[in-house]
This record gives C-alpha cells, structure tokens and sequence, in this order.
C-alpha cells in the first residue's frame, strides 16, 4: 500500500469511526467500519493496532474542532463570566440542531465504563482541558474555590449533553439561568 492510499484509508477510516460510533456506539464491529471506510480488514490493522485503537485516533481527531466549537475565540477580551456563560449558549445552539447526539467524549465513557481503554483515556484528557478553561475562569473570576466551580460547571455541562443525547430536554433557556445561578453563588465577575 503507497504512502497516499495509506493516507486516504486511513482518513476513511477515522471518518468512519466518528459517524458510526456517533450513531451506534463503541460496540459498531470491526466488519461495519471497514465496510463503511471502504478498506479492508487488513489494511486497518496494518494502519490501527485494534479497533480500540482506532477510536481512540478518531476522537483525538476531533477534539481540536469539538473545543474550537465551544470556547471562546483566544481573542476574546469578555469577562471570565461572559467566557464561561459562551460554552453554554454555544452547547444551547448544538443542541438545536437535528444531529447533534450530545458530548461524543462522554458517550463514550459512558459506554466503555473502563478509564484505562485508549478512547476513554482521550475523552478524559478533552474533558480535563474543559474543566481546566472553568477552573481558570472562576479564577480569574474571583471564586473562592475554583475548583469547586469548575467541577459544578462539568456536572452541568454533561448533565445537559446527556439529556440533549437521550432526547429528554430542549436546552433553549434552560442553561444559561441555572449558569448564572452558580456563577452568581459563587461570586464569580
């Protein structure tokens, strides 16, 4: 196999992984992703050690554009409250789109139920760096205990993902209240 359909197959596949996963979950085969990649059993392994693997490149792939999706622009000047309170109008503007099946990075913890697996291991370093963003909002913020914010804030982010991915709640003007209201008993500016 040349260098470039290396390439190629390998994009297919981690295109695969990311649509199949998002739409069945982690238990997708083997056979189904080669399928849908257009790429042979083979081929995978020769590019992926395992299918655990594989996962775990695919969701690596993602994460830059998954958080350039959420935070703030680096240019972004607005108060560490107006910073943290972006993540959730952006997450209310996701939610409202038909495809959206929530926190792809939870979906997966969820599902595997294993921190040592390599996907799980991604999903919680994407999630650390979420939580970190909080943490140094609150900080900046003036928070008492930053962490304890940063760790609320999670709670209500995935908590929010997770009833936008079962189908049981709109979020359209449900998470930016109930953020202010932490943000405000936290004395956070």
């Amino acid at each position: 196999m040349t260098a470039e359909a290396k390439a190629t197959s390998r994009e297919r596949l981690l295109e695969a992984a990311a649509a199949l996963v998002d739409r069945e979950g982690v238990g997708v085969g083997v056979e189904a992703l080669c399928k849908a990649a257009g790429v042979s059993k083979r081929s995978m392994y020769q590019l992926f050690e395992s299918k655990d693997e594989l996962l775990a490149a695919s969701l690596e792939r993602r994460a830059a554009s998954c958080t350039a999706g959420l935070l703030p622009e680096a240019d972004n000047r607005g108060s560490p409250r107006e910073r943290v309170l972006h993540i959730f109008e952006r997450l209310e503007s996701q939610a409202e789109v038909p495809e959206f099946s929530g926190c792809a990075y939870l979906a997966v913890q969820i599902e595997l139920k294993d921190r040592t697996h390599p996907a799980s291991r991604v999903a919680e370093r994407v999630k650390g760096s979420l939580t970190a963003f909080f943490r140094a909002e609150a900080e900046r913020g003036g928070v008492g205990d930053p962490d304890v914010l940063a760790r609320q804030l999670m709670v209500v982010f995935e908590g929010a993902s997770a009833r936008v991915a079962i189908g049981a709640d709109l979020l359209a003007g449900l998470l930016a209240p109930m953020v202010v209201t932490l943000l405000d008993g936290a004395g956070m500016r």
